[in-house]
């Protein structure tokens, strides 16, 4: 449920030639992939996209973050682990650590979907990182979740674990509504129903109903340096983002803070709130036939998306080009 990534197309074999350096846990601190720009640039973004530092997904976004004068370094919790459960936050601050270690003096992060979450959660820990681009995250810390397949359900929560840990403890987190097999067995009955290929956002309405949201359980979003983006759309099937985007923005607006934001909740524009010339990288031809099969508003809306996606992307490249020259 966390994340579109595994329902992109698996149809465009062709490499990325692009240099890469593989970085191992056991060695460097972190699992990711270090694609170097051509260019002579002091920036760099860390990126979590897709399942794998070295999926098509990853590579289309350090390519695409090489058009931007920028370094990208990919990273995932490791080789093909589809799940989240109490990912160490240290990771980033050897991520830093190493971006540094090449000469980046500006280091961005950008995730989407549960790595949306954990981006605004490593930003509100590290102040090296100075632009946050977060796409349709969670104002809270989700549990933690196994990709597995353990009694043939394709995903199911962990037990009494975060999906983010800290010094060895995992953080507080907003406990989901239902357990295993039932867990996986609600969000496929929600995806049934809505006509969605993944739909959920009824199971964490219920989370929250069961259990209402604790500052504890909440990001830090005040916490953060340089500027952060929010983005996300109102027809969201796997979570209510606007609603917890609006959350964030107005603890940013009670609670002092030094960073700037931008928030942008969109009517149309699915979970799948990518930029348009990232997704054509992926796909050329298509895009919008393809993420009409995963959500219905797609298929209902399908230029109304698409234009979404086109705003998006002339944010986020602003955005870019702006950090880099201030």
């Amino acid at each position: 449920m966390h994340g579109p990534e595994r329902v992109l197309p698996a149809c465009r074999k062709e490499m990325i030639m692009m240099k890469k350096y593989r970085l191992e846990t056991e060695r460097n601190g972190f699992h990711g992939v270090w694609y170097p720009a051509d260019t002579d640039t002091e920036s760099a973004f860390i990126l979590m996209l897709g399942d794998d530092s070295e999926d098509l997904m990853a590579r289309s976004g350090a390519k695409w973050m090489h058009r931007q004068g920028c370094h990208a370094l990919t990273m995932s919790p490791s080789k093909k682990d589809y799940g989240h459960h109490e990912y160490p936050l240290e990771r980033f601050e050897q991520a830093i650590r190493f971006l540094k270690s090449k000469g980046c003096e500006k280091i961005g992060i950008l995730g989407a979907s549960t790595t949306g979450m954990l981006a605004l959660c490593a930003a509100s820990y590290f102040e090296d990182l100075t632009l946050t681009i977060a796409l349709t995250p969670s104002d809270f810390i989700m549990e933690g979740f196994y990709r597995d397949n353990k009694d043939g359900m394709k995903e199911r929560p962990g037990d009494n674990e975060s999906s983010v840990s800290y010094k060895g403890k995992g953080l507080p987190y907003l406990p989901y509504a239902y357990r295993h097999p039932q867990y996986w067995q609600m969000i496929e009955k929600e995806s049934k129903e809505t006509g969605n290929m993944t739909a959920c956002r009824n199971l964490f309405d219920e989370s929250e109903r069961l259990h209402p949201l604790r500052e504890e359980e909440k990001i830090k979003v005040d916490k953060i340096h340089g500027k952060i983006l929010f983005i996300g759309a109102e027809d969201d099937a796997l979570w209510d983002t606007c609603r917890y985007i609006r959350r964030m923005k107005e603890r940013l607006n009670t609670l002092p803070h030094t960073c700037t934001y931008e928030a942008y909740c969109y009517e149309h524009g699915t979970h799948f709130v990518f930029l348009q010339s990232f997704l054509d990288m992926i796909l050329p031809i298509g895009t919008s036939q393809l993420i009409a099969l995963m959500f219905k508003a797609a298929k209902q809306y399908p230029k109304e998306c698409r234009k979404t996606r086109e705003d998006i992307d002339l944010r986020i490249t602003q955005a870019i080009k702006s950090w880099k020259t201030e």
